[in-house]
């Protein structure tokens, strides 16, 4: 089984459009949504979803008011500040508590107690092309990581079940866990820039990641012709390091028109010229192995 995982060091490169003309094209696959704080890619899919399932990220403590004595032995334990006296009550902050159970541990009167934080998600589905897995992080939840492994092993899972050979995972910006997580133990990763100074420079530090795990690497620039001077900067930089350059993809309003109508721009306008150097991206990443 083989898992290509397309990344990009910062948001706003075009990773997820690239990752859905992908998917869409070729034999059928399975299609991973790491960027679970901010999933988007079912939006151009539009997976026909099977089943869901609950992700807990952690517990947050609540008060018995009933229970209660207003000692205040919580809110001076609390290291969060996540407890506030007012209303003539103590109340907690569901999104400054950190879970710690430091304040039901301490209190005198075991009127604190902890409730599981189960608002995110996994989901499975079939898409036009293959099967996907994507999540929903809750917002201000933590564990990003975790979500992200549980839909990587999901996908794997999913993938010997229908026999699928690749695993295509979205993965979400930046350097962090979630990227770490979604990038560990894969085959290839195709590291998605764009000709700005902070592309340029989060695509290195990305390089760099994928560097310590030993994971061999392809760039793409993406809406190349917007500034052909970082362009060429980038081109010089991926010679210097002996990053193989599969692709440079034009800015094209029928990308744009194609994303409106829920569709990836090698569906909606095949003849255009990204479509075209995402199918030269396609053969190489795919009947390259």
């Amino acid at each position: 089984m083989r898992q290509i995982v397309i990344i990009s060091g910062k948001g706003g490169t075009g990773k997820t459009s690239l990752s859905a003309a992908l998917a869409t094209m070729g034999e059928q696959l399975t299609v991973a949504d790491c960027d679970v704080d901010a999933a988007n890619l079912h939006l151009l899919l539009e997976p026909t979803n099977h089943s869901t399932h609950p992700f807990s990220t952690g517990a947050k403590a609540v008060i018995d008011q009933q229970l209660c004595t207003q000692c205040g032995a919580c809110m001076d334990a609390c290291r969060f500040d996540a407890i506030r006296y007012q209303e003539d009550r103590y109340t907690i902050s569901e999104t400054s508590c950190d879970g710690c159970r430091l304040c039901m541990r301490i209190c005198p009167a075991d009127a604190i107690s902890m409730i599981e934080s189960n608002g995110s998600y996994w989901t499975t589905g079939t898409f036009r092309n293959g099967w996907m897995v994507h999540a929903r992080l809750e917002p201000g939840e933590e564990n990003s990581g975790k979500l992200v492994n549980v839909v990587r092993e999901q996908s794997r899972q999913l993938s010997e079940q229908m026999g699928v050979e690749t695993i295509l995972i979205d993965g979400p910006p930046g350097t962090g866990c979630p990227a770490i997580s979604a990038m560990s133990g894969t085959d290839l990763a195709l590291l998605v820039t764009e000709p700005s100074r902070s592309g340029f420079h989060d695509l290195k530090r990305v390089k760099q990641l994928t560097d310590g795990f030993g994971i061999p690497s392809v760039v793409v620039i993406n809406k190349y012709d917007l500034n052909e001077q970082v362009t060429a900067e980038i081109e010089s930089w991926c010679r210097s390091e002996k990053i193989p350059l599969i692709g440079r993809i034009p800015f094209e309003p029928a990308v744009v028109e194609a994303m409106l109508q829920c569709r990836t721009v090698v569906e909606w306008a095949p003849s255009s010229v990204a479509a075209g150097e995402i199918a030269a991206i396609h053969r190489q990443i795919f009947q390259t192995k």
